[in-house]
């Protein structure tokens, strides 16, 4: 399945960073951005993951709450964010089974094992509004992103 724009997102639960777990349809009332990266650890995936937490307050400016998911396990997204100083920014494990959710939303990459890049906007009634897929290697413009939620 790919997730549409005007469609009902698909419901998930994952944990997070923080020791807890996030259910999608749980944030109704609230925009959320779904920002997908392949791997934690990597150079681009940490820049993509410090701008979430860099624009946090502007994002709940927004009524939006920013997620960053990946196949990493919950262990490694913890000690990630501590590493990066992400404290307000929930990472998400798509872990067990492995990338179920990136499956279900049609950005798991074989090839990689791992997601793929991506940045989808969800509505306050939980209806996709905008879905971006990036090449694997690019930097996601977060302006952009924001200008879209702006928009919505």
């Amino acid at each position: 399945m790919k997730l549409e724009k005007g469609k009902l997102a698909p419901d998930f639960v994952l944990a997070d960073n923080q020791g807890g777990q996030v259910k999608l349809s749980d944030l109704r009332g609230k925009k959320v951005l779904l920002s997908w990266h392949p791997l934690a650890w990597t150079s681009v995936c940490t820049d993509q993951m410090r701008a979430l937490e860099t624009h946090f307050d502007q994002f709940e400016k927004l009524n939006t709450i920013a997620l960053g998911l990946s196949v990493d396990s919950m262990p490694s997204k913890k000690v990630w964010a501590e590493v990066l100083s992400i404290s307000k920014t929930k990472l998400l494990a798509d872990f067990y089974p492995h990338g179920q959710v990136a499956k279900e939303q049609g950005l798991f990459l074989e090839e990689l094992g791992a997601s793929g890049r991506a940045n989808i906007i969800i509505d306050e009634q939980g209806v996709v509004q905008w879905v971006k897929v990036y090449p694997v290697p690019e930097l996601p413009n977060l302006d952009e992103v924001i200008e879209v939620l702006k928009s919505l």
